[in-house]
């Protein structure tokens, strides 16, 4: 794992305003609202190869994320790049308040929904 491997993964959240800074378990990059981050582990990347060296977070804090996904060194950096890509996409643009889409979507899929009927099938004859 090398710097441009680092860079390609993590190139969409710089691209998309993402801070990086540097911590004293390695670089961590933020979200603008800090709601979401990646942060990869270069000594563990180096020493340690099945090992977590990146962990792609999101929720109040690193610490306690709502959910966390962690990765080793042998993940694919466009596999990376494409977490990285779509985490800075769609973070911040979530506008519903929690549950209410679901409900909205349930209410629609129901109501489109075909009407069942208790008939016999119809019969196919030559």
């Amino acid at each position: 794992m090398d710097e441009k491997v680092v860079t390609a993964a993590t190139q969409p959240l710089t691209e998309a305003g993402w801070k990086h800074t540097l911590t004293g378990h390695g670089i961590r990059w933020t979200s603008p609202d800090g709601g979401a981050g990646v942060q990869f582990d270069p000594l563990t990347a180096q020493h340690a190869q099945n090992s977590t060296t990146w962990t792609i977070w999101a929720g109040p804090n690193p610490d306690r994320p709502t959910w966390a996904i962690t990765a080793s060194p042998h993940t694919p950096s466009p596999l990376l790049a494409d977490l990285s890509e779509t985490l800075a996409h769609e973070t911040g643009t979530r506008r519903t308040q929690p549950g209410r889409e679901h409900r909205a979507r349930l209410a629609t899929s129901v109501s489109a929904a075909p009407a069942v009927t208790s008939g016999r099938p119809a019969s196919r004859s030559r």
